[in-house]
C-alpha cells in the first residue's frame, strides 16, 4: 500500500525515471516486506529552480542539480534498521545501475495508520475489524 512520489529533474531521461521507480518498488519488495504488485508511484519532473535545496549542502551531504527527491508514504511500525536497509538499497541500486551520486537520492518515509487508506470505492479496505 505504499504511496511512492518522485520528483526529479526535467531532464531526467525515461530510463532514469523508471530505474529510480523499479529501485524503490524492488527495495519495497526485498527489505519492507510490501506485498509483490503493490506499486502506486507518482513521477514529478521540475525545472531547474522548481526543486530547492542548500547548495552549501546539509549535514555533510552535498547536492547537484540531479537530485532527486523520493517520498513513501505507507503503514507504520517498521524497525529503523529495516528503515536504514531500505535507504542504503534504494542508493546502491541507483548508483550502481544509473551511476546516480548517492548524495543526490534523497528520501523520506512518512508512517501512517491502515485506516488511512482507500483504495478505491470509497470504501476502507484496511479497515479496523
Amino acid at each position: 500500500m505504499p504511496l511512492v512520489r518522485i520528483d526529479l529533474s526535467k531532464t531526467a531521461s525515461r530510463e532514469r525515471v523508471r530505474a529510480v521507480g523499479d529501485a524503490v518498488y524492488n527495495a519495497m519488495i526485498q527489505v519492507a516486506n510490501v506485498p509483490v504488485n503493490d506499486r502506486f508511484q507518482i513521477v514529478t519532473r521540475h525545472e531547474p529552480d522548481e526543486i530547492v535545496y542548500p547548495e552549501a549542502g546539509y549535514l555533510g551531504v552535498d547536492y547537484s542539480p540531479d537530485l532527486i527527491i523520493i517520498q513513501v508514504t505507507w503503514v507504520g511500525g517498521r524497525s529503523t534498521e529495516v528503515k536504514q536497509q531500505f535507504y542504503r538499497q534504494i542508493a546502491d541500486e541507483l548508483h550502481e545501475k544509473q551511476g546516480i551520486r548517492k548524495q543526490d537520492i534523497w528520501i523520506s518515509l512518512v508512517d501512517v495508520g491502515r485506516e488511512d487508506w482507500s483504495f478505491g470505492n470509497g470504501e476502507m479496505q484496511y479497515a479496523p475489524k
